[in-house]
């Protein structure tokens, strides 16, 4: 299953507030893991999964795994966490994807296009420019 950047950048804002439902321990990718995932993924669709080992290139193809072994997405690797997304097969999906294509011109320049502000320069309010109080007098009494 392949996203597209649009689609992987909203499912990454999605998965954020979500905690890991699935940790992967020192025994590995076993079926009971990959089980457990496939059971999570049908429950929510979007999940984080926790892998506690410390290899890098181990941890990236695990995550290519579980992604063909189960037919998943794979939204993010940050650390070790991992981001799977898969759509419900039955009822209405939990996470409406945006609409691939690209904004039209027009709208991108709406979102761009910012009122210019008028800057007024002023002195400190309440206080006339060529005012002589405060230190100035005190010191002239002295």
């Amino acid at each position: 299953m392949e996203l597209s950047r649009d689609e992987r950048l909203y499912l990454r804002t999605q998965a954020h507030q979500l905690s890991p439902v699935v940790m992967i321990g020192n025994n590995g990718l076993s079926d009971a893991v990959i089980r457990e995932i496939a059971l999570n993924l049908d429950a929510h669709e979007l999940i984080k999964v926790r892998v506690l080992g410390d290899d890098r290139e181990q941890r990236a193809r695990w995550f290519e795994e579980i992604c063909a072994a189960l037919d998943c997405a794979p939204v993010q690797h940050i650390g070790k966490l991992l981001v799977l997304y898969r759509a419900t097969k039955e009822g209405k999906p939990r996470y409406e994807l945006p609409k691939p294509g690209r904004k039209t011109p027009a709208k991108a320049a709406e979102k761009t296009s910012k009122k210019p502000v008028e800057k007024v320069a002023t002195g400190r309010a309440g206080k006339p420019a060529n005012s002589k109080g405060g230190t100035a007098l005190r010191n002239k009494r002295k």
